[in-house]
């Protein structure tokens, strides 16, 4: 039998009730409590996912002696906070991306799960799905040569609205953080860290960038291409360009992976996960408990502050600027 796992959920918005569905799919995972701000809010939460508890306050949820492991599902810019007060009450912590908004952020919490023995993982799904572990592992045949160049974009069309998270800039607003940070995930992934990066941006008059795009250059000569935006609509694919043949594929699971090599193209179908994906990192992290470990072997967190390092990196270039956290 394997251990079950009391979960709460910090913070009960849109990406919260699409994790929980996925959370619930787990037989270990215990849906137990939930909180917001406003008790009504969790309460609500709670009654439609099925949560045993809900508190109107997170320090009273993190209180709780029967919560195992937090998710925590607040705005960027609240990440370390949140994040440090759960592993200060000795709460594993599975935190969304982007897991804080700068290195400093990202350094004290690494400090502080250490100082407490506490686990610490950024939710960063992608990693664990079996799609990315496919191109991964494809991206390594000998027939294809050196990867030369990575084409890599997210975007959506959004509302423009300051007061709501990705355009209020108190919040960590900006397509960056929010959805930039997949493109670059994949280029550190495949490429490594960049040896020089330049960005063109369109910077909002409240201060708020909603489009970027970034190339990444490479000590080996390999380049990255890589674009965000919260202005436009597109097919949101990768393509990897190697010396004798290309890997392309597009998040979502039901399509499959193309993959030319030696003048032949082949389509990889991958099986669907059951849930989006959320469930395999929510998994992973019970796997790490299970055996004792304040960390992951898979995401490790030399991983997510090398990717805060590039996101600062990119947004000194670009003059992206949080006033309250820079």
């Amino acid at each position: 039998m394997k251990k079950k796992y009391n979960w709460g959920i910090l913070g009960c918005g849109k990406i919260a009730r699409k994790f929980v569905q996925d959370l619930s799919l787990l037989e270990n995972a215990n849906l137990y409590a939930a909180a917001s701000r406003n008790l009504d809010n969790a309460q609500q939460f709670a009654n439609d996912l099925g949560f045993e508890k809900a508190y109107g306050s997170y320090k009273e949820m993190v209180q709780d002696p029967k919560v195992d492991i937090v998710y925590i599902a607040t705005p960027h810019a609240m990440h370390m906070e949140h994040s440090i007060l759960c592993m200060e009450h000795k709460k594993a912590v599975l935190c969304e991306k982007a897991f804080a908004m700068n290195t400093k952020e990202v350094d004290r919490m690494i400090k502080v799960s250490k100082e407490n023995k506490t686990f610490l993982m950024e939710a960063f799904w992608t990693i664990f799905s079996a799609k990315f572990l496919k191109v991964m592992e494809l991206s390594k045949e000998e027939g294809l040569g050196q990867l030369k160049f990575v084409k890599s974009d997210f975007m959506f069309k959004a509302e423009f609205d300051p007061d709501k998270r990705l355009y209020n800039i108190d919040l960590g607003a900006g397509s960056l953080l929010d959805i930039g940070i997949y493109p670059i995930f994949r280029s550190l992934m495949l490429l490594g860290k960049p040896t020089s990066i330049k960005t063109m941006a369109n910077i909002r008059s409240n201060g708020v960038e909603d489009s970027i795009s970034m190339l990444f250059g490479y000590e080996n000569g390999a380049m990255a291409v890589l674009t965000s935006s919260f202005e436009s609509s597109c097919h949101n694919e990768t393509e990897l360009c190697f010396e004798h043949g290309f890997i392309k594929f597009i998040r979502e699971p039901e399509f499959p992976i193309l993959i030319k090599r030696s003048g032949i193209q082949e389509e990889i179908h991958i099986e669907q996960p059951k849930g989006m994906g959320y469930e395999l990192e929510a998994k992973h992290v019970m796997e790490c408990l299970d055996q004792g470990l304040i960390e992951s072997p898979v995401l490790p967190l030399s991983i997510s502050r090398e990717l805060m390092e590039i996101m600062d990196a990119v947004r000194k270039d670009a003059g992206i600027i949080f006033p309250k956290h820079d």
